[in-house]
């Protein structure tokens, strides 16, 4: 399993999963290399609005939309700061390329130009993220802790937040949690 690569990947948390932080979390993995992975938890939506959180920040506003709009729970390091996936990947200050279709970004920039109406066309703001050691995410998945399947641009921009992890099971063919088994199967 060392060579696995799971960015631009949906981890599906077992049913099983004793962690209450990642319990029934769907976590888009921006980054996996040998130092480790980086990943947006994308659907725990908090009770903070972007309308309060640009407020916060002394963003002006122009776009009215942002009053309903949820930030999410992005994973437990960095709570305090903002991560912003995005289509399409643009030009902004601090911007890690996940692939030619989403980016994430947290300069400033880009939530200005969110506030104004000018920023990508696809956007899921959170605080925080997920993060894992170099060999921890792989260590993980031995231990049946989580499912992997390719991610889709679609899951992430497209649905509600309570839909994600539905949508990402169906991917991979499941269309009911509970059958799911914690026994580890070998041929």
């Amino acid at each position: 399993m060392k060579n696995v690569n799971l960015t631009h990947h949906f981890l599906v948390a077992m049913p099983t999963m004793a962690d209450s932080v990642f319990s029934k979390t769907l976590t888009y993995i921006c980054e996996h290399n040998e130092q480790g992975a980086l990943g947006i938890v994308i659907n725990r939506p908090t009770d903070l609005t972007l309308f309060n959180l640009f407020r916060q920040l002394g963003i002006p506003q122009t776009d009215s939309l942002a009053e309903s709009i949820p930030v999410l729970f992005g994973g437990p390091v960095q709570l305090d700061c903002g991560f912003v996936l995005h289509h399409p990947v643009g030009k902004w200050q601090s911007t890690l390329v996940v692939n030619k279709e989403v980016g994430l970004t947290t300069s400033l920039d880009i939530l200005k130009a969110i506030a104004n109406a000018e920023g990508p066309e696809q956007v899921l703001i959170a605080m925080g993220y997920a993060g894992w050691a170099a060999g921890q995410i792989e260590h993980e998945l031995t231990q049946n802790a989580w499912l992997t399947v390719p991610a889709s641009a679609n899951v992430i921009f497209d649905m509600p937040s309570e839909e994600r992890l539905p949508a990402a099971m169906q991917l991979l063919g499941i269309t009911n949690c509970a059958n799911l088994s914690n026994e580890i199967g070998h041929a």
